[in-house]
């Protein structure tokens, strides 16, 4: 660590107290209260920061109902704060992570651990950021970590306190060394407000002055990083369409490529058909050649019924033996019939 950035900090911390006062967080607060007071609080000013985790406890019934709540309806919550939506995605990342490793909402089991291990805890809990980290290592669990905002990056950048490569990774070497772990949460709250001013208001003359008693020469380094901060957001901004068209065209392509593969399927499927139609079908019967006309022919007269054949001559005389038979019968007969016989008996 040079000398020159351990005076740059120190000189920092004078100048701060002269334009802020230190604000300390309640002790009653629990370790994950310390979490989401953090999530709120990244790149906010206190007052801001209150009232929307006020506004948190009030708006629902408990953190579980955080949890399960939309990032859109948390953040209309918070709308104070500088840009809600992202601290709105933290605080449900945050709990939401917290739920699913405990099962319950509660970290107080950090306490007992030592400070290396419960950073790598809070490591794992999605939605932190190296400032939510580091305020509830200090605040929470009395460690020695001092949280830095993006705003408190940019003026440690301005002052010469860090450069631009330690900056954009979020870095600010030795600064536990050169502030003592009894001014820590003292130097922090006084840092985190100028941060939170010139991140809101990056022009504001009361930021430049303050700015201006730390380092006079401020001005071009500022103006040389805000310049290349735009520049970036502008390239980011580019990229960042380039892809949405990119990823537009490949999905285009992907539907139209599905629909052609559908089409070609349909198309095998009905060849398929057909040819198994074709296969099963019994073949056509070959063409005759047409038959002739036949001539019109007029119908015969119906031709005269044959004549009736002559009647039979009478019958030969009987036979002897047919004789007989009559003369029987007759016989039979007139013994049946006695009264007819004696009518035709003359009287004597």
């Amino acid at each position: 660590m040079s000398t020159n950035r351990t005076a740059l900090l120190t000189k920092s911390h004078k100048v701060l107290k002269k334009h802020y006062k230190p604000i300390a967080p309640p002790a009653e607060r629990t370790v994950l209260e310390h979490l989401l007071y953090a999530c709120c609080l990244e790149n906010s000013r206190f007052e801001a920061a209150d009232e929307a985790f006020a506004r948190l406890k009030e708006l629902f019934f408990d953190l579980n109902e955080i949890r399960v709540t939309t990032v859109t309806e948390i953040s209309e919550g918070m709308s104070g704060i500088a840009d809600a939506s992202a601290a709105a995605q933290r605080v449900k990342r945050a709990l939401q992570s917290v739920f699913e490793t405990n099962y319950t909402f509660d970290l107080e089991s950090l306490k007992k651990q030592n400070i290396g291990k419960a950073e790598k805890d809070l490591e794992k809990i999605q939605g932190t950021t190296p400032f939510i980290r580091a305020y509830v290592i200090q605040n929470a669990l009395g460690g020695h970590s001092i949280p830095v905002s993006r705003g408190s990056l940019e003026l440690l950048c301005a002052v010469g306190a860090i450069s631009d490569v330690e900056a954009d990774k979020g870095q600010v070497p030795g600064l536990e060394r050169a502030i003592p772990k009894n001014k820590g949460v003292e130097f922090g709250s006084l840092l985190q407000q100028l941060g939170a001013d010139l991140y809101a208001s990056p022009g504001s003359s009361k930021v430049r002055s303050i700015l201006g008693e730390i380092d006079p020469d401020f001005k071009e380094r500022l103006a040389a990083r805000q310049a290349r901060m735009e520049a970036q957001a502008a390239a980011a901004e580019v990229a960042a369409k380039e892809k949405r068209q990119e990823a537009r065209a490949a999905a285009i392509a992907a539907r139209e490529q599905a629909a052609s593969e559908a089409r070609q399927a349909a198309a095998k499927a009905a060849a398929k058909a057909a040819r198994g139609k074709s296969r099963g079908a019994p073949a056509p019967p070959a063409k005759q050649p047409p038959a002739p006309a036949r001539p019109i022919s007029v119908p015969a007269k119906p031709a005269p019924a044959p004549a009736k054949p002559p009647e039979k001559e009478a019958a030969a005389p009987h036979s002897p033996e047919t004789a007989r038979k009559k003369e029987s019968e007759s016989a039979r007969s007139a013994k049946k019939s006695p009264a007819k016989n004696l009518a035709k008996k003359k009287p004597r």
